[in-house]
């Protein structure tokens, strides 16, 4: 192995940037398929059936494996973290908590307004007072226990695809394209590599997906090329929209078509979404 990692990195320069990329997946595919499969057998889960809960360890195990595929391509690469963005500098923490407040502003403006249109409704917000009355509080339903740890998973999850889409194919694909084709290239990939999960749900938040992969990279590009204001922007994404699913907070009215609110509840796959995405650009090329 140690002699392929050496050969590789020897002819590495000679290698155009999309062969790099297909060796990267196809090694990374290789590596995990045989812990997915075993995993699938102890949770007793097959394709078609849904994943539902069986989605996270699956995630988990793939997630794990990407440590070590970024370290052989740093050193294939002649490369380091920093490189791709990555850094444990205190700019780097604040431009994320710059980001995660952003993307749960912006979150809060997109429910908020179709609330208000009547375009959306509340749900499974009710609490019950000392006094016995039963009010609706959205902040009790959002405060809890639960949405805390997924806010630490949607920081990992966004850590790590960050430094894989934004940072290291980004970097990759710039080899041989301008920035911006290099940009909607990781973007496309981004998007499709969704299709892993949930291919039905997901062909609908398909352009979605590819524009808040480009609006990433922006952030990257604006944020002197870290990837901090990514990470947070996406991990306040991931938490905003997993917490009012998860927890059912908010309900279509069906007063407007779903490609407006989001097809099957998903932003993403709305033109609500897709403004979303638009003006959090129009933002960062202002911050």
């Amino acid at each position: 192995m140690w002699n392929s990692l050496n050969n590789l990195r020897l002819v590495s320069p000679s290698i155009p940037a999309i062969v790099k990329v297909i060796v990267f997946f196809s090694t990374w595919a290789c590596l995990w398929l045989p812990v997915a499969i075993i995993l699938a057998i102890a949770l007793k889960w097959h394709p078609p059936q849904p994943l539902g809960n069986k989605k996270l360890p699956l995630l988990a195990s793939l997630y794990l494996i990407v440590p070590l595929i970024l370290w052989a391509t740093t050193w294939i690469e002649g490369a380091s973290l920093a490189d791709w963005g990555w850094d444990w500098q205190p700019a780097t923490f604040i431009s994320s908590l710059l980001g995660l407040t952003l993307a749960v502003v912006s979150l809060t403006i997109l429910f908020g307004v179709q609330l208000t249109a009547g375009w959306l409704e509340l749900q499974n917000t009710k609490v019950q007072t000392e006094t016995g009355e039963t009010i609706i509080h959205f902040p009790a339903s959002i405060l809890k226990p639960s949405t805390l740890v997924t806010l630490l998973l949607a920081l990992w999850i966004s850590a790590t695809e960050e430094l894989i889409f934004r940072g290291c194919l980004q970097n990759l694909l710039q080899q041989d394209y301008s920035i911006l084709t290099a940009g909607a290239i990781a973007s496309l990939i981004f998007a499709i590599a969704h299709l892993i999960w949930a291919a039905k749900e997901t062909i609908p938040q398909l352009p979605g997906l590819w524009l808040m992969g480009l609006v990433l990279i922006l952030a990257r590009i604006t944020d002197n090329g870290s990837l901090g204001l990514a990470i947070g922007l996406h991990a306040g994404w991931i938490w905003g929209i997993t917490t009012v699913d998860t927890e059912g907070l908010i309900n279509q009215t069906n007063k407007v078509p779903e490609w407006i609110t989001g097809i099957a509840a998903k932003p993403l796959a709305g033109a609500a979404g897709i403004l979303l995405l638009l003006a959090t650009a129009a933002v960062i090329l202002l911050i």
